[in-house]
């Protein structure tokens, strides 16, 4: 890999795409495209194939709906990539839209969250309301949380850097350094990797189960379970940022989707930050330890 500098463009070359295009006005009037039906099916697809294991035990349709999902995400995405590094369509009125549309999906992720939250509190606060609990006490009687203070420190520890490292890339990147703009992608997705792998870790060593447990694994898993596909999501946004780094794909002025990967990366670290304050530490109860 050599170290060349990032490319650079002006937005006198972005003015010049537009008047050598054809283009009348600023905006991108995309082709057609089968991947808004395709992806309605394969959501159809998915939630039918929910139902069926539910009722019956049958995953086929649930595993043809999650394919016909990700393939609908990667050839989307593949010819999103291309029309940006085709002269005259990403205009500067088109990558605004990108960033009010990057920024309006992080606040959906961030009331999405808001409910596991509104629902671990509610819980926590009036634990007179969960169902069938003979005592009012949080966490229920009978489980044993995670030591806070093991690996859901040292995965706290972990998103903290990561969270430097992709700093650390965007800043390489500003100032044309493409060697150590890969290097520090390289260094956040190793973190986002150890991350998962933390955590896979620790769900098989829980005290509780999530089938069963009753309201305090199922709270437990679906917040910290959820935050875990973020990040799995994550990563591989920011793989794909890798090799689009390495191919010098991205200028100084010109990388949304470098910017987009990270907004998302730096959402799911305070996110994290949440979770472990709220449900590791501030709802700690008796631990295996003890």
């Amino acid at each position: 890999m050599s170290d060349a500098p990032v490319a650079t463009a002006s937005p006198a070359v972005d003015m010049q795409d537009l008047n050598s295009s054809g283009m009348k006005q600023p905006y991108h009037l995309v082709d057609p495209s089968p991947w808004p039906l395709l992806g309605a099916l394969g959501g159809g697809l998915t939630l039918f194939g929910i139902i069926m294991v539910s009722h019956y035990g049958t995953y086929l349709w649930l595993g043809l709906g999650l394919a016909v999902v990700l393939a609908v995400m990667a050839f989307w995405w593949r010819d999103v990539l291309r029309e940006s590094r085709t002269a005259g369509l990403h205009t500067p009125v088109v990558r605004l839209g990108l960033r009010y549309g990057m920024t309006l999906f992080i606040a959906s992720e961030v009331m999405f969250f808001v409910g596991f939250f509104w629902a671990y509190f509610h819980f926590a606060l009036y634990p007179a309301h969960v169902s069938g609990a003979e005592h009012a006490i949080w966490p229920p009687a009978g489980i044993q949380t995670f030591d806070p203070f093991h690996l859901p420190l040292l995965n706290t520890m972990i998103l903290l850097l990561s969270g430097t490292a992709i700093t650390w890339a965007h800043h390489a990147l500003l100032h044309g350094d493409r060697k150590y703009l890969v290097m520090g992608l390289g260094f956040t997705i190793l973190l986002g990797l150890s991350f998962t792998t933390f955590q896979a870790l620790e769900y098989s060593e829980a005290p509780f189960k999530f089938a069963g447990g009753g309201v305090y694994p199922s709270v437990f898993f679906l917040a910290t379970g959820f935050h875990g596909f973020h990040v799995i999501v994550g990563t591989i946004f920011l793989i794909v940022c890798w090799y689009r780094a390495r191919a010098s794909q991205f200028s100084q002025t010109r990388h949304f989707g470098f910017e987009a990967a990270a907004w998302y990366w730096h959402f799911v670290d305070v996110v994290w930050l949440f979770l472990f304050v709220a449900i590791y530490v501030w709802g700690a109860g008796p631990t295996g330890a003890e």
